[in-house]
């Protein structure tokens, strides 16, 4: 990684020794460090009712994401929730989404994942070709996710567990990675990026803005 890269684009990731599956309040998220997502992917920023905080962590068997999201508008979600297998079509709803390169050298190869204020949840392995974004929509991650809605907030969780695809890192090991946030509905829809992507209509797919995941 460059020494000139910007601090705001990196990501310490605290190693834990437990295995946070499905926990909220863990009192391990408190030691994570605090990423703010409060842009709009164009760069704008976004009102603190749309904003997002987000904390990552590692343990031996997984990576764990927790997004707490300001929720000053009604929620778009389904009306018939399923859990049990991926959602399509989820990042038309309120969703809370994390892009990961594992290898930082293939930024064109990344892994997605959404998840929902109602536990619904999405992976997709992505690969930008020189035509197009193929989409491999068999992937399977075995990610599970958890969620709780409140008056004013909605906190989303996901557990993404050490596999072939995506390989328990060693201390120290920098992966790329984005985090996002989309809520409410057109014509004023918010895509929030950790790092704005800056396209000319909202797009999350543009692997060169990713930021830094640092194994700590």
């Amino acid at each position: 990684m460059s020494r000139s890269q910007p601090a705001d684009s990196i990501i310490t990731v605290r190693h834990t020794a437990s295995d946070i599956a499905g926990s909220l309040d863990d009192r391990e998220w408190r030691e994570a460090q605090p990423v703010t997502i409060d842009h709009y992917w164009s760069g704008e920023k976004a009102p603190a009712g749309r904003q997002a905080e987000a904390r990552i962590l590692w343990s031996k068997k997984a990576l764990h994401i927790r997004y707490v999201c300001h929720q000053a508008e009604p929620l778009i979600i389904s009306d018939k929730p399923q859990t049990e297998k991926k959602t399509m079509g989820l990042w038309d709803r309120d969703v809370c989404e994390i892009f990961i390169a594992p290898d930082p050298n293939t930024i064109e190869r990344y892994l997605e994942f959404e998840a929902a204020p109602t536990g619904e949840w999405l992976d997709v392995a992505i690969h930008w070709t020189p035509e197009k974004r193929d989409s491999d929509w068999e992937f399977n991650s075995h990610m599970t996710t958890a969620a709780h809605i409140e008056k004013d907030r909605v906190t989303i969780a996901m557990r993404i567990p050490w596999n072939h695809w995506i390989h328990e890192p060693q201390k120290g090991e920098r992966w790329r990675v984005n985090l996002f946030r989309c809520v409410g509905k057109d014509p004023n829809r918010g895509y929030l990026a950790w790092q704005p992507t800056r396209t000319p209509e909202p797009s999350f797919h543009v692997p060169k803005f990713f930021g830094w995941l640092r194994f700590a």
